[in-house]
């Protein structure tokens, strides 16, 4: 009798990216079709909304699926939070904050979550820099010039405790940023709820795809200048391809 082949876990923590649903691309789903990727078992624990905080809440979660590899992908939120006082009152309702967003309170979290991984796991752990919020890397408008710091602010305190706590980083920023530069586009110049709700209509119900909104919406990395579309979304999976293999 044939012995079952157990495979490594995978377990992806982080928001609306990570969970790719929706009108956001599903990088993770990609990976695991890939037939290279079959020793693998993704567990995805990407909850919508979520910021750094929400995250470490579910460090128990991850810890019990028993990794052999985590990968982290946290903070737009923490970002959006910061930028637009709107978004900051819902997510305190909504997400049960139980502080201000900020960046030391965002490095606590991280921080906090990252060692908790390292006493309760064995497993390889990587951290992933933010993918920029909108699409213009050299931009007149305030919203997206806010924005823009502020993604590389929370990429560079992610960068740090990588250094610090001996993790791998993935430079999705980075990357992102050089493809940017070379082919800026539009600005993300406001935060509504409503278009972001009218494209979760578009891809759950009319069953578009996030490549189809962001056309529609002028964007080329993006589906609604904060989820990836296939594009940006592959840019991050090539990044966590080269985690897996042990080339990151």
């Amino acid at each position: 009798m044939r012995r079952a082949t157990s495979r490594t876990v995978v377990a992806c923590l982080g928001s609306s990216s990570t969970a790719g649903r929706g009108q956001a691309f599903d990088w993770i789903g990609a990976l695991a079709q890939r037939p290279q990727n079959a020793r693998f078992a993704f567990r995805n624990f990407g909850v919508g909304g979520d910021l750094a905080d929400n995250a470490l809440r579910r460090l128990p979660k991850v810890v019990a699926c028993r990794p052999a590899k985590v990968l982290v992908w946290v903070g737009a939120n923490d970002v959006l939070a910061l930028v637009f006082p709107k978004v900051r009152r819902v997510f305190r309702l909504a997400k049960h904050l139980p502080r201000d967003p900020s960046p030391e309170g965002f490095r606590e979290a991280l921080a906090a979550l990252v060692q908790g991984l390292k006493a309760g796991t064995t497993a390889d752990i990587a951290l992933c820099s933010l993918a920029p919020i909108g699409e213009d890397p050299n931009p007149a408008d305030t919203t997206q010039a806010a924005l823009d710091r502020r993604i590389a602010e929370y990429s560079a305190i992610i960068a740090g405790i990588a250094r610090r706590e001996g993790c791998h980083y993935l430079p999705v920023y980075e990357t992102m940023q050089a493809e940017l530069l070379m082919r800026p586009g539009q600005a993300f110049t406001t935060f509504d709820f409503l278009p972001f709700y009218r494209d979760a209509f578009r891809a759950l119900i009319l069953g578009r795809s996030p490549d189809d909104i962001g056309r529609s919406n002028g964007w080329r990395l993006h589906s609604d200048g904060v989820h990836l579309n296939s594009v940006g979304g592959m840019i991050a999976a090539e990044l966590v391809q080269a985690f897996l293999e042990g080339s990151a």
